[in-house]
């Protein structure tokens, strides 16, 4: 299979087609049926199964690949040091915009990783777990910030992150709500030591930063194996983001639990307005100024175009 584009020294990654990347789909047995689609796909998502087989099948199949890698790679590590090392969880990493459909996609590489002999273990976190409780971002007055880089407990999840990478037989993680929109109080996720972790959030591929001392701190990131940015244009991302907003007042908006209770009753043109601003006010910048600079730091990204389908892969270069 070849590139699309001529291959340039520029960028790091090789760019490739949507048809190119679906012909890769022949190499494994499609394990989903329609109805497991159905069942992961994010509200807002028009995916359907053949944006599976064309499109997430090849990349299970990848990262299965990567897996048995890494743990060749291991085992040899282990022969040469004359030591039996131990075997640690593989960990994903997913990042992308708030409804560019980042969780869907991690939903799916859950699901279809969990098909492969190699891996039937897989478990699923989301930063979000992570945010701040409300009380203590209103105490720090960044609840407007909330999903920025600053609104994250960094520490505790640097520390859950390393302890599943060290192996640790039980790990646990603070649960979120979207319906309340905060942490559950005393609900924990808990992580025992599966074949593949992987965290979805807005910021897992955020770079290290510096220390009071100058030194350069320990980023999320580095404790990746693998890393997926789901990509689309901000405009786009926007309509998306819109539409989803105006289709929650009937689902999750409704419920009398929701923080956003409220906006149930909006009429459409009310909604669209306030939609549009919490976009432009919070989203879109931290997508802009926080989210959008790291894709580049991704082993793999996906190209979504106004459909919400991908049209091309773009795959780090070895």
């Amino acid at each position: 299979m070849k590139s699309s584009g001529a291959r340039s020294a520029a960028t790091p990654f090789d760019e490739i087609s949507r048809n190119d990347w679906a012909r890769l789909s022949r190499q494994t047995p499609l394990p989903l049926s329609e109805e497991d689609v159905a069942h992961l796909r994010g509200l807002g998502d028009r995916l359907d199964l053949a944006e599976v087989d064309e499109i997430y099948r090849p990349i299970s199949r990848l990262l299965n690949m990567q897996v048995e890698a890494a743990q060749t790679l291991r085992r040899a590590r282990g022969e040469f040091l004359d030591e039996n090392l131990r075997r640690t969880p593989y960990v994903i990493g997913v990042a992308g915009s708030v409804a560019a459909g980042k969780s869907t996609t991690a939903r799916l590489l859950r699901e279809l990783l969990a098909r492969w002999p190699g891996t039937p273990r897989v478990q699923l976190v989301t930063t979000d777990g992570f945010l701040y409780p409300n009380d203590e971002l209103e105490r720090r007055d960044i609840m407007h910030r909330k999903g920025f880089p600053e609104s994250y407990d960094r520490r505790a999840l640097l520390r859950f992150v390393a302890d599943v990478k060290s192996g640790q037989d039980r790990v646990e993680a603070p649960v979120y709500s979207h319906l309340v929109y905060d942490i559950v109080e005393g609900e924990r996720i808990v992580v025992e030591r599966p074949d593949v972790l992987i965290l979805e959030g807005l910021n897992v591929l955020q770079p290290a930063r510096p220390r009071r001392d100058g030194r350069i701190g320990l980023a999320v990131s580095d404790y990746f194996d693998f890393s997926v940015y789901v990509d689309a244009k901000t405009e786009d991302v926007r309509r998306w983001y819109v539409d989803r907003f105006l289709s929650l007042r009937a689902t999750a908006f409704s419920d009398p639990r929701s923080y956003f209770r409220r906006y149930a009753e909006l009429t459409d043109e009310e909604a669209r307005a306030t939609a549009h601003r919490i976009w432009d006010t919070i989203n879109g910048p931290n997508l802009v100024e926080n989210v959008l600079p790291t894709r580049g730091r991704a082993d793999l990204v996906l190209r979504k175009g106004q459909s919400h389908q991908v049209h091309s892969v773009l795959l780090r270069r070895l």
